[in-house]
C-alpha cells in the first residue's frame, strides 16, 4: 500500500512538476528549429504562411514551459534541500550556465522573433529565430548534462560529506551525457513531428485545404519518417551504456531476477516482485541478450545482485508504453510519407491517423522519463546519495495541500493548452504576430501633438 508520507508528496510533486515542465520544452527545443526552417523557405508563400501559423503556438508553448521551468526550481530549496546541500557545488553552476548561456539568450531574442516583423529587415529576424533555437537547445544540453551525471557520477571529489567538482570536463561529458542529450533532441523533434503533422491534418478534416497546410503536414511526417530509425539506433546504444553502468535498471527493465544467459525478451506480461518473476510472459528467446549485449549468449544481472534496486512495475510498464509508441509511431510516419509522396494529397483514413497521433510524442516521452528517473532508484545521485535522505522535513498536510493545487493547476493549463491550440487550428490563417504593431511617434518637448 501506497504511504502518504512526506517523502511519497514530496516525490510526487517534483513528478507531477517536472512532467508538466517536460511537456512543453519538448516542443519548444524542436519547433523552434522548424520555425528557422519555415524562415529560410520564406520567400515562398506558404512558408511565409506556415511560419505565422506556427510562430504563436511557439510562444504559446515558451511561456508555459517558462512558468513551469521556474517553479521547479523552486522546489530544489523547498522540498530537496539535501540535494543541493550535498551536489550544490556541481549542481548549481551546470544550472546557472544554462541560465546564462541560454535562457538570456533565448529571452534576449524572442522579441524579434515575435514582433520584429516591420521594424527590423527580414535577415535580423531569421538571425533572431536562429538564436531562440539554438538557446533552446543549449538549455536542454545543461539540464540533460546535469541530469545524466546524476546517473553516473563523474569528476568529483567528496570532502567533509558534501560533493566539490574536481575535472568539469568529465562532470558534463559523463558517460550517460551524449546519449541524454541525442535521446532527448530526437524525441523533441519526434514530438513536434507529429504536432506538426497531427494538426495539420486536422485542419485538412475542417475543409482548409491549402499548400501551407499541405506542405507543414508533408514536413512533419517526413521528419518523422527520417527520425525514427536515428531514434532507434541512439537508443540501442543507450542501452549498452545503461547496462554497463546502470545493471540494476536493466534488469527492472526486463523484469528480470536471475542473473542468467540468453535472456528473453518479454514482450508483455505483469512482474510479481513477491514472487520474482513475469506472469502470462509473451518472450522473444535471447533477443534480451542480444539486444543489450549484442551477443545471443550475452550475461545479463538479475535483480537479486543488488542490494539496492528500484521498482519493477513501473520501469517495466513504462518502457514498454514507450517502445510500442515508437513502434506506432514508426508505421504512421513510413506509411504516411509513402502516401504523400510526390505532392499527393492525404487520403481520409491517413487524416485520421495523423490526428490521433498528434501527442504521441508526449506519451512516449513521459514513459521514457518514468524509465530513466524510477529505474535510477532508490539513488537520487547514482551510488552517492539516496532519495530519502535528500527529501526536506515538513508537514505532510502542507505538502499534499501545495500538491493538489499544482496539480489541478496544471491539468487546467495542460487542458487550456490543447483547446488553444485546436481552436487555432479551425481558423484559416490570421498570422497577427507577422503583422507590425503601428508605433506612437515621439513628441519631443516644445513640439506640437500633430492631430486628427
Amino acid at each position: 500500500m501506497i504511504s502518504l508520507d512526506v517523502f511519497f508528496l514530496a516525490r510526487a510533486q517534483f513528478a507531477v512538476n517536472i512532467a508538466f515542465h517536460t511537456l512543453f520544452t519538448t516542443i519548444s527545443i524542436a519547433l523552434a528549429w522548424v520555425l528557422f526552417y519555415f524562415r529560410l523557405r520564406g520567400q515562398q508563400a506558404c512558408w511565409r504562411a506556415a511560419y505565422g501559423f506556427w510562430v504563436k503556438i511557439f510562444a504559446l508553448t515558451f511561456a508555459l514551459g517558462v512558468v513551469s521551468g521556474v517553479a521547479m526550481s523552486f522546489q530544489f530549496g523547498t522540498n530537496w534541500p539535501g540535494f543541493m546541500n550535498y551536489a550544490g557545488n556541481v549542481a548549481g553552476p551546470l544550472l546557472t550556465f544554462e541560465v546564462l548561456t541560454a535562457f538570456f539568450l533565448e529571452s534576449t531574442f524572442l522579441g524579434l522573433m515575435l514582433f520584429g516583423a516591420g521594424r527590423v529587415s527580414q535577415t535580423v529576424q531569421t538571425v533572431a529565430v536562429f538564436l531562440v533555437a539554438l538557446g533552446t537547445t543549449l538549455s536542454a544540453f545543461w539540464i540533460l548534462a546535469l541530469n545524466a551525471w546524476m546517473h553516473t557520477p563523474d569528476g568529483y571529489m567528496e570532502r567533509e560529506g558534501v560533493l566539490h567538482a574536481r575535472d568539469w570536463w568529465r562532470i558534463v561529458f559523463n558517460p550517460a551525457m551524449p546519449w541524454h542529450v541525442a535521446h532527448m533532441l530526437l524525441a523533441s523533434g519526434l514530438t513536434v513531428a507529429f504536432l506538426l503533422a497531427g494538426l495539420s491534418a486536422y485542419r485538412w478534416l475542417r475543409g482548409q485545404h491549402d499548400e501551407p497546410v499541405r506542405v507543414v503536414m508533408t514536413s512533419g511526417v517526413r521528419l518523422a519518417a527520417w527520425l525514427i530509425p536515428l531514434q532507434i539506433w541512439v537508443g540501442d546504444l543507450h542501452g549498452l551504456q545503461i547496462h554497463r553502468d546502470q545493471p540494476a535498471k536493466v534488469a527492472a527493465i526486463e523484469g528480470l531476477w536471475h542473473t542468467g544467459r540468453a535472456v528473453p525478451a518479454v514482450i508483455w506480461g505483469w512482474p510479481d516482485e513477491r514472487a520474482g518473476r513475469i506472469r502470462g510472459a509473451l518472450a522473444l528467446p535471447g533477443v534480451a541478450s542480444l539486444i543489450l549485449t549484442h551477443d545471443w549468449d550475452g550475461e545479463i544481472q538479475g535483480l537479486e545482485a543488488f542490494a539496492e534496486r528500484p521498482p519493477v512495475l513501473p520501469v517495466f510498464l513504462a518502457f514498454r508504453v514507450m517502445v510500442g509508441m515508437a513502434i506506432g509511431m514508426w508505421l504512421v510516419a513510413w506509411i504516411g510519407a509513402w502516401h504523400l509522396r510526390g505532392r499527393r494529397a492525404p487520403s481520409p483514413r491517413l487524416v485520421r491517423w495523423l490526428i490521433g497521433m498528434t501527442f504521441s510524442g508526449w506519451i512516449a516521452v513521459l514513459a521514457g522519463w518514468c524509465v530513466t528517473e524510477i529505474g535510477r532508484q532508490p539513488y537520487l545521485i547514482q551510488g552517492l546519495l539516496l532519495t530519502r535522505a535528500a527529501a526536506a522535513d515538513m508537514p505532510s498536510a502542507q505538502l499534499a495541500l501545495s500538491l493538489g493545487g499544482y496539480l489541478a493547476l496544471a491539468l487546467g493549463l495542460l487542458a487550456a493548452y490543447v483547446t488553444v491550440l485546436f481552436l487555432l487550428a479551425r481558423r484559416p490563417d490570421a498570422p497577427l504576430l507577422e503583422t507590425p504593431v503601428p508605433v506612437l511617434p515621439i513628441i519631443r518637448q516644445g513640439e506640437e501633438r500633430p492631430h486628427g
